[in-house]
């Protein structure tokens, strides 16, 4: 059955159905050698995403195995903006998503029209973007960074030098404790991040006197300040895997507790509650992605991120800022 573009941005793959008895494992394996491409997965993906992938990483890894690949089609797990991400690296690859409607709260919570005329009314202010933002935000910034980084980044600026951080204002006001600087924040964020229960997570605590409490910087400063350890998706599983203790409470995307498990199966992880009763602490984004779409967007090679050339070598500019200097700080190879 053919399908369009149009046909894909709204009903998805809904129209199209699969043998149940694929071995969906196997056809995406194959279509990765038939394609020459790679499956990059962000950690919040589905368990059965993640095992099929073959990077997964946080934003900052993914931006430098987009930048480095030698694949003609580059397949991204993950969210709109991290496609756009790998765009902006590789102009001359493929690069398509399981499912355009995968967006992201806190790049949305950024407006690009409504971003530029905030900066206007600050011009002696440098602009720090988030990583979780759109292509037209990382255009209007003068420097890209992800959570793993940010502090490097902004360290390499002037002291004296005022900076804009965008878009999330929870990360920003940490780095801002955590820095000593004063940046001036744009008021987004993250709605996974900002769901968790203070009160809820403290009952769990003493359920679980042991378990350490360990969260992303995206999280709220009530959070964030209960927590015996602070980090980015990355930092965090490589804190479980050396940290002594055996129990965790994970204040961040379940997706990532399936690599915890992995990589420290002895040990007890926990997610966080958030403060009712659904699923929150699951990025309803991330998981709109599915192994059945994996196959599906591999096969047809469909839906493909497109992008003005004027764009993408706006937004390169501030991209390759953080790369040399993360490369300069031994953050990412050479």
């Amino acid at each position: 059955m053919n399908i369009t573009e149009t046909q894909l941005a709204e009903k998805g793959f809904l129209d199209l159905e699969i043998d149940p008895e694929l071995d969906l494992f196997a056809e995406i394996e194959k279509l990765k050698k038939e394609k020459n491409a790679i499956l990059l997965a962000h950690y919040y993906q589905e368990n059965d995403i993640q095992d099929v992938a073959d990077y997964i990483g946080d934003s900052l890894g993914l931006a430098e195995q987009a930048r480095k690949t030698d694949a003609d089609l580059i397949v991204f797990a993950g969210v709109h903006f991290m496609a756009e991400t790998a765009k902006i690296l590789n102009p001359s690859k493929k690069v398509i998503l399981p499912d355009l409607k995968a967006g992201c709260s806190l790049a949305d919570s950024a407006p690009a029209p409504l971003f530029k005329a905030f900066k206007e009314k600050h011009p002696d202010h440098i602009v720090i973007s988030y990583i979780n933002c759109t292509a037209e935000i990382k255009a209007l910034s003068d420097i890209i960074c992800t959570s793993g980084n940010a502090e490097k980044i902004i360290e390499s600026v002037a002291k004296d030098q005022p900076i804009i951080f965008a878009p999330d204002k929870n990360l920003g006001a940490f780095l801002n404790k955590k820095t000593g600087r004063k940046m001036l924040l744009w008021n987004g964020a993250c709605m996974v991040h900002e769901i968790f229960s203070l009160e809820k997570i403290t009952k769990l605590k003493i359920r679980h006197p042991e378990a350490k409490l360990i969260a992303h910087p995206e999280c709220e400063e009530a959070i964030l300040n209960r927590a015996d350890y602070i980090g980015s998706t990355t930092q965090l599983l490589k804190y479980t895997q050396t940290d002594s203790s055996q129990q965790y409470i994970v204040a961040t995307e379940t997706g990532i507790l399936h690599q915890m498990q992995l990589t420290a199966p002895q040990k007890t992880f926990i997610p966080a509650p958030p403060d009712n009763n659904c699923a929150c602490n699951d990025c309803p984004h991330m998981k709109l992605n599915t192994l059945e779409k994996i196959y599906l967007c591999m096969k047809y090679e469909m839906p493909e991120i497109q992008m003005e050339e004027a764009l993408r070598l706006k937004a390169l500019v501030p991209m390759q800022r953080m790369m040399d200097i993360s490369r300069a700080a031994g953050l990412i190879g050479g």
